[in-house]
């Protein structure tokens, strides 16, 4: 499990293939400056090789353009997916000072915020996914407040329950630790990250 420790921000993130094959068709980054956190998630359609290629290839975007708002990256990813397959993309960017995240999907990939008042936020995803052709984008902005924990992953999860499963007694880490242990399907690629705002 890949964690990350900052004076804003803790996250986990947890990966797997379907049946254990060497590609993956899941692809994922994050990173933390003093100023913002980013990350994406990104699904290739299908498994494999080609899933592979089209999932890394949005994430080699974010990676290099981070600096980049949230609706520059989905435009950028999106092209990156031109003569690939395609992929369900998501990319989410908090920004520490104003206490505020940005968030974008196209697909099956599902983000919740969860706050310390109990108040669940769920921002619709765009259905279908990105191929390169003309896409529309649903970029929304939210507030948080300090103690918020948030969670994105991929279809190779079924999680019930994600009001009880990120209220706030449990550490971050031990959520991250059931999540792997007791959620994950084999017949599918699965990646979670999942994170607290401090």
């Amino acid at each position: 499990m890949n964690h990350l420790s900052k004076d804003n921000i803790e996250v986990f993130a947890h990966q797997s293939s379907k049946e254990g094959k060497a590609f993956c068709g899941d692809s994922y980054y994050y990173t933390a400056t003093d100023d913002y956190f980013v990350c994406i998630l990104a699904d290739g359609l299908g498994s494999g090789k080609y899933a592979f290629e089209a999932s890394s290839a949005a994430v080699a975007i974010v990676e290099n353009h981070h600096h980049e708002d949230v609706d520059t990256l989905m435009r950028l990813c999106n092209q990156s997916m031109l003569a690939k397959r395609g992929a369900a993309v998501s990319i989410l960017k908090i920004y520490f000072q104003s206490r505020e995240f940005v968030y974008s999907c196209v697909g099956n990939i599902r983000f919740f915020l969860y706050s310390p008042q109990g108040k669940l936020t769920y921002p619709l995803p765009v259905t279908g996914y990105l191929s390169g052709r003309p896409q529309t984008y649903h970029t929304q902005r939210f507030s948080y407040a300090p103690q918020s924990k948030f969670l994105i992953f991929s279809d190779g999860y079924e999680l019930q329950g994600i009001k009880t499963l990120l209220n706030g007694v449990l550490p971050t880490e031990t959520i991250a630790n059931e999540i792997r242990t007791n959620h994950t399907r084999a017949n599918d690629d699965s990646t979670f990250i999942i994170g607290s705002l401090l």
